[in-house]
């Protein structure tokens, strides 16, 4: 059976999911056989494994970081929020329906038997575990039936690190809170603190962490300074949202849909020095981009009634009509259909048929079933802006509730307007590159001054580069005597 290891934060975005992968990448690179684990993700960013399962994408940047292929297990419990109140639920890789949020929380304990199996399965095959927690153990609401945080941290025996957020200011009551509000048995796991996100000079730090210390009775395990990897966030907790990113030599604008899900699809394009990449939710955002891409959505018949009422539908008509290049993924290929129907209330909007943009000659149709698969294959017969894409191979998974004619090919569109309903269909070499060239062609640059860009080995750099960041910040001497259980 493997050892484990639990990382609990203060509160959201206490960089639990990243640190997690540092430490999943450092044991790796000491030759342990790590796997990550989180029982219960939120997120509307996942991904579909090679059996159709569906999962959180933060667990497949930890099984990146671990060398190792997604396995559902990884995620035994998915909730991707359809509503302010409420979620689709998907246990081990599969929906089981929609729920509240009491109605879920009332029958949390009958998911229990699954988080437990999907754990034993997985740690009888591993050498290492670093489970990562959610939100906060100190959400004494939310503690019955907790396991999540010391509720899974008991259930399989984990030593406990609990992470705080300097940047975000108030560390030290943030730990020490945390903590107080813990219950005796849970304060004995949690061997030691991490502060995450440090900016400037530790030493200023020295006096804080004494008393620290003394305070919660346990030492400081590390000082994690901030770092800039480019490596995939949840959706909910993006800073591609929000930060300010000036225009470049190619400018992409991508529509930042209300409901937006798996806007990783995107991460390529930022790769490039020459390329920026935009979300954008207005009209007086939008400007006059190069290209403009629709993502995926939990709710396209909403996100698409929010499109019209934000006036960005008339903008993208005005675009397309002027030659610029238009690109719908899923939920947004969907919109750029002639309609979107949905008899069976599937996405519960209580609009049955609305009418989409009109720019590409499909028709969608929402059913209760859920297509999740990885799909694969070679470019052919693409015509108009991004013909330079035949014969290129690529890679991705599908995942949609709507059904749009089925003899259609995987890229659909000419001119300038296309749609795709596979995520990831821009990571396979050489993809973003005809793409952006196609750009270039039509605006007279050169696209030898693009560059070009291996992503595979673009992300390995990453990793390493987060493994030598966190193994600097904290005294993993401590961290193995804890995962030995020596402390």
């Amino acid at each position: 059976m493997a050892l484990n290891i639990m990382l609990q934060g203060t509160m959201s975005n206490a960089g639990k999911s990243l640190l997690a992968a540092g430490l999943c990448r450092i044991f790796r690179q000491d030759g342990y056989r790590v796997a990550p684990f989180k029982s219960q993700n939120m997120a509307l960013n996942s991904f579909i494994t090679k059996d159709g399962g569906e999962m959180g994408r933060a667990q497949v940047v930890q099984a990146e970081a671990c060398g190792i292929a997604p396995d559902v297990r990884m995620n035994p419990i998915l909730l991707k929020p359809t509503t302010d109140v409420g979620s689709q639920v998907i246990v081990n890789g599969q929906v089981r329906g929609n729920m509240r949020a009491m109605e879920y929380y009332a029958k949390k304990r009958a998911f229990l038997p699954d988080v437990t199996a999907a754990y034993r399965s997985f740690a009888a095959e591993n050498d290492v575990i670093v489970i990562e927690g959610a939100g906060s153990p100190a959400e004494i609401n939310l503690k019955q039936d907790d396991f999540v945080n010391m509720g899974l941290a008991k259930l399989v025996d984990a030593p406990v690190l609990l992470i705080g957020d300097i940047d975000r200011g108030g560390v030290f009551a943030q730990l020490y809170g945390t903590i107080a509000l813990l219950e005796p048995d849970e304060r004995a796991r949690v061997k030691g603190t991490i502060i995450n996100k440090f900016r400037g000079d530790r030493s200023i730090l020295q006096p804080g962490l004494r008393q620290l210390e003394a305070l919660c009775g346990v030492p400081v395990t590390g000082v994690v300074p901030y770092v800039q990897v480019d490596i995939d966030d949840e959706d909910s907790l993006s800073t591609r949202f929000t930060k300010d990113t000036a225009r470049k030599l190619l400018d992409i604008a991508v529509i930042r849909l209300p409901r937006i899900s798996n806007f990783t699809d995107f991460s390529p394009f930022e790769r490039y020095e020459s390329v920026s990449l935009r979300y954008i939710e207005s009209v007086r955002e939008l400007g006059a981009p190069d290209m403009i891409l629709l993502p995926g959505t939990k709710s396209t018949i909403a996100d698409l009634q929010w499109l019209r009422q934000s006036g960005l539908e008339a903008a993208i008509l005005k675009a397309s009509a002027r030659g610029t290049l238009i690109f719908g993924v899923c939920g947004g290929y969907q919109m750029l259909g002639q309609s979107v129907c949905d008899p069976e209330g599937v996405e519960a909007a209580g609009v049955t048929q609305i009418r989409g943009l009109g720019l590409l000659p499909v028709e969608t149709v929402f059913h209760g079933e859920k297509v999740q698969a990885q799909t694969e294959g070679v470019f052919a017969g693409i015509q108009g802006m991004l013909s330079g894409l035949n014969g290129l191979s690529y890679t991705g998974y599908e995942i949609h509730m709507g059904r749009s004619e089925k003899t259609l090919p995987v890229l659909i569109g000419s001119g300038n307007v296309f749609g795709t309903y596979v995520h990831g269909i821009f990571d396979a070499p050489g993809i973003t590159d005809a793409i952006l060239s196609a750009i270039c062609r039509m605006r007279s640059i050169d696209p030898a001054a693009l560059g070009s860009f291996d992503l595979r080995d673009y992300k390995e750099r990453q990793y390493n580069l987060l493994a030598d960041t966190v193994r600097a910040g904290l005294d993993m001497d401590f961290v193995y005597r804890v995962l030995r259980r020596e402390i």
